[in-house]
């Protein structure tokens, strides 16, 4: 190889490493859009919130935050979908957006996986199934046992349709071999009461939902629905423990940019999230709402939506679930 070779590859070489600075050069022009599928004031809206007020002086600029709730959080991912190259608009996706609503909803548009830049996973929030405290049951396996006795009497809340707390709940009926009633309610605060006062014995609940009940006494935890124990919850055993381990799932949450931004962009998205999760206020409060399990690793979040679409579409096929 002549000198003159050598010194053109190196150049070449220094000139590809360049590009990853180049491609963010300017970069933000302007304050960055965060989409939030949810209402305000809910986990995904406090999260969201909290990341976007630590990232905004990361990047210099403002980070506007913009609720767009409705139809399963698919408003707020076709926002996102029809930005394709934009890169100035975020969203944080999750279960229903980006799981089980492009089966629910027959009319989406957007293609969960190959429509975003999935850029990683901020963490995921167990499930627990309670009782009220006035219910016999002290153990998940004597809940079971009340269920196989008598098929179809035990009732569960559930905050909707399609929901998580629905479609993890029929899940956990199947792989437990049990006939459960499930209550629907016009959200998870109305079910939740409705628990709390005994007039449905049990729920799936979330744990940023239940924890205060639960400690409390106001509320009995039987099992979480992940696939190790809870943080937040220690000494209340997982669904593997207890022979349910294909029923373990969650509700997740995570960060999308628009497809067809520049692989350098969401690198540069994936480190800062990565530098701002890292702060101990931060992961202070995140382990207040319960939260676990953050993996920034774009290609897992990229393989994770698609399994998530799939199992989600089984489930919601084989029980006939409609969008509530």
């Amino acid at each position: 190889m002549t000198t003159m070779t050598r010194r053109g590859l190196a150049a070449l070489g220094l000139a590809r490493a360049a590009l990853p600075a180049r491609a963010q050069a300017g970069w933000p022009e302007r304050p960055v859009r965060w989409i939030i599928p949810f209402p305000p004031a809910g986990t995904a809206d406090i999260l969201s919130r909290l990341l976007a007020e630590h990232l905004g002086p990361r990047i210099g600029q403002p980070i506007v935050v913009e609720n767009r709730a409705g139809a399963g959080g698919t408003i707020a991912a076709d926002l996102l979908a029809r930005a394709r190259g934009d890169t100035h608009i975020v969203m944080t996706t999750n279960f229903a957006p980006h799981g089980s609503s492009p089966t629910l909803f027959p009319n989406v548009t957007y293609h969960p996986q190959n429509d975003f830049s999935h850029v990683g996973l901020f963490g995921s929030l167990p499930m627990v199934i309670c009782v009220h405290p006035s219910h016999p049951a002290r153990t998940l396996q004597e809940f079971l046992a009340a269920a196989k006795a008598k098929p179809g009497d035990v009732a569960m809340a559930y905050g909707g349709n399609g929901t998580a707390s629905h479609l993890i709940g029929l899940q956990f009926q199947r792989v437990a071999g049990i006939e459960l009633t499930f209550v629907p309610y016009r959200g998870a605060g109305p079910a939740l009461i409705d628990v709390l006062a005994n007039v449905v014995p049990s729920i799936m609940e979330t744990m940023p939902a239940a924890i205060g009940h639960l400690r409390a006494g106001r509320l009995r935890p039987l099992a979480v629905s992940a696939a190790s124990r809870s943080a937040a919850l220690p000494d209340v055993p997982h669904f593997g423990e207890v022979g349910l381990g294909d029923a373990s799932a969650v509700n997740w949450f995570g960060f999308a940019a628009a497809a067809g931004v520049p692989g350098a962009l969401v690198e540069r998205w994936n480190t800062e999230l990565r530098a701002v999760l890292a702060l101990e206020e931060v992961r202070a409060r995140m382990l207040e709402l319960g939260f676990e399990g953050t993996i920034m690793e774009p290609n897992f979040m990229q393989d994770f939506v698609g399994r998530e679409v799939a199992r989600w579409r089984q489930v919601i096929r084989e029980n006939n679930v409609t969008a509530g």
